[in-house]
């Protein structure tokens, strides 16, 4: 298995695990492991050949989603257990 399509799996499990916090009303970590989700999914896109007019986007849209799951991830420090 090579390293894009490890992250592939990962974004899909971490979406997957964001949905099942859905169903149990944890909101905040669901856009947590949604946006950690996205954030290796579009930076798998970044390496694909037949998107590189796109690579530029798409390298800005990755770094947004880790800097926003950065700060979900502080929030949510702060909001459970302070």
């Amino acid at each position: 298995m090579n390293l894009q399509t490890r992250q592939y799996i990962f974004g899909l499990i971490f979406i997957a695990f964001g949905i099942y916090q859905a169903t149990g009303n944890e909101y905040l970590e669901f856009s947590l492991y949604t946006g950690a989700g996205l954030a290796f999914i579009f930076n798998a896109l970044v390496n694909e050949p037949k998107l590189q007019a796109q690579r530029q986007l798409l390298n800005i849209i990755t770094w947004i989603l880790i800097i926003a799951t950065g700060i979900l991830f502080i929030y949510l420090l702060r909001y459970k257990f302070f």
